[in-house]
């Protein structure tokens, strides 16, 4: 059977058709161009590299592991993945390549590719756009962070409506440590806070040293004020879980001073790549949309893997979900047969103005550019742009 008959794309992967790939390319454009005014330096990483470098997350991130596609090198027989994320590779980059002495900050765009697809209605080719900042460990560098993401959200026009949710995964990591809880609880806890299972988390709790302040940690998971007011005095004092509890507070207010009508909300239980993120985790919501636009979070002593461990936080996103239902009608101007000097001054005048120009070839005619818009037409010995 031909190939004619039984082609098709691989699940999870498309083609990206004119009309929608203008809208990417100028996204991504405007998206580079704005982190580059924030001082966030672009960087290009590889599409494929030796597994163990690719790692540098693996063993605290289990999903991006299964997410990894490997394969052996043809030259050294070793095996290699093909990025699934660029964050890790950003981080070799800031350890090992570009040691920076200081702060140091870069953004990056590019395709990844995943063994699965990572939600619902998503592709397994995503194209990554992110930024990274390196080497402070202050709340400052998150504030940045999530002020960076949303105006952001804004540069590619997505500003109405959008809805910001805050954690920090330092509250249950610090209560699961001062209630010596095995790794075994520790997952059960962190399952049953993943689906929202008040009456299951209740019963769960009854047995576990510290069980009032566990449930109180899903219960009032979304107010930090009654939150507080439900914990015990033990658990309010532990150091560890007052610098997180303090953090999100002083994010939550500098955000919303930046961003007055902005809806903010908390979840302190919200524990995506609980493994992964050390601290502070924010995400950035349409209506109508259920997977974020952007997310992120603090993720300290990532360049440990390469001999440099600094505190990092960072966020990403996926052009093709930023840019979903939007298509754009490029301006393409169809040129007669001809070489004349004035046809061809105007043809350069045309193109000079930004808008895109064919020039018919051999025995065509204007029917022959289907998609064409406008058409460059002699009148009164003057060249003119008109209409189709």
């Amino acid at each position: 059977m031909p190939i004619s008959e039984t082609w098709l794309l691989p699940d999870g992967v498309a083609d990206v058709l004119p009309e929608q790939a203008q809208v990417i390319e100028t996204l991504r454009r405007d998206a580079l161009d704005f982190l580059a005014s924030r001082g966030y330096q672009l960087v290009y990483t590889p599409f494929i590299e030796y597994i163990e470098s690719l790692s540098s997350l693996s063993e605290s991130n289990q999903d991006l592991d299964l997410a990894t596609f490997k394969v052996i090198d043809q030259l050294s027989g070793r095996l290699l993945g093909v990025r699934a994320d660029m964050t890790p590779q950003v981080a070799r980059i800031d350890a090992h390549v570009h040691q920076v002495q200081g702060v140091a900050r870069y953004c990056y765009a590019g395709t990844v590719l995943h063994t699965k697809p990572q939600g619902f209605n998503t592709t397994r080719a995503p194209l990554q756009l992110g930024a990274e900042l390196f080497g402070s460990d202050s709340i400052d560098a998150d504030v940045e962070m999530v002020d960076l993401m949303l105006n952001l959200i804004k540069t590619v026009g997505l500003v109405d409506g959008i809805h910001l949710d805050l954690g920090h995964v330092g509250l249950f990591r610090s209560l699961v440590k001062h209630a010596g809880l095995s790794r075994a609880v520790e997952k059960q806890l962190s399952d049953i806070y993943q689906r929202k299972a008040l009456p299951e988390l209740a019963e769960f709790t009854q047995t576990l040293k510290f069980g009032s302040d566990f449930y109180a940690l899903g219960r009032y998971s979304s107010d930090l004020n009654a939150l507080q007011t439900h914990l015990s005095a033990a658990i309010l004092a532990d150091d560890a879980f007052k610098l997180a509890f303090d953090a999100l507070q002083t994010t939550q207010t500098e955000i919303q001073a930046r961003w007055p009508n902005l809806h903010i909300g908390i979840d302190v239980v919200e524990l995506r790549s609980y493994h992964y993120h050390t601290g502070l985790m924010y995400a950035v919501y349409a209506p109508n949309r259920a997977a974020p636009l952007a997310q992120g979070g603090r993720y300290d002593g990532i360049g440990e893997h390469f001999g440099r461990a600094r505190p990092a936080t960072g966020f990403s996103c996926d052009l093709y979900a930023l840019s979903a239902g939007q298509f754009k009608q490029t301006t393409i101007v169809v040129a007669p047969k001809g070489t004349s000097h004035d046809l061809l001054d105007a043809i350069a005048q045309v193109r000079l103005q930004g808008l895109g120009l064919i020039q018919l070839l051999g025995n065509d005619d204007f029917n022959s550019i289907p998609h064409a818009t406008h058409q460059l037409v002699n009148v009164a010995g003057e060249w003119k742009v008109e209409q189709i």
